[in-house]
């Protein structure tokens, strides 16, 4: 196996939880141990590809451990290695720095990482301050639900 050379130590951290998914995978790894499921649903917008091929780099990498339960169905539940543990400072920096950095641009929290669940489409979603100055939360709808109406083919031409 060929050793990787990096140019500096900021892009080895980044080869090994760099990108959209990864920190936040970790993130939520750092809170407790997680089935793949309940992971996924923390995750808004993650596919299960994605989310497994993400899964698999880390344990690749020393980050996770997998632990497979020999039952059926299958359980198999995810956590920090001791060596992932390592990066629990980093993560909270990183979330500092988030936060902060969400101030300063007057970004909205949207609370999944308080509430423990993914949002549906039917909840209510933050919407930001209007020119009047006044908030208001309103109703998403499903985009199924946002599509024009079908005419029957029976109906008169």
């Amino acid at each position: 196996m060929r050793r990787k050379a990096y140019n500096c130590p900021v892009e080895a951290a980044i080869d090994v939880f760099g990108g959209k998914w990864k920190a936040l995978i970790l993130w939520w790894l750092r809170e407790r141990t997680w089935r793949f499921a309940e992971l996924r649903r923390q995750i808004p917008g993650i596919t299960e590809k994605m989310l497994t091929q993400q899964l698999r780099e880390l344990e690749a990498d020393g980050i996770v451990k997998r632990r497979v339960y020999a039952t059926v169905p299958p359980k198999v539940e995810y956590s920090l290695t001791k060596y992932g543990w390592s990066l629990k400072r980093a993560l909270r920096e990183i979330c500092n720095w988030g936060r902060n950095h969400m101030e300063r641009i007057g970004a909205v929290e949207t609370g999944l990482a308080h509430a423990g669940a993914a949002r549906t489409d039917t909840q209510r979603s933050p919407v930001p301050k209007s020119r009047g100055g006044k908030s208001s939360n309103v109703i998403t709808a499903p985009k199924r639900m946002l599509a024009a109406p079908r005419t029957p083919r029976h109906a008169a031409r």
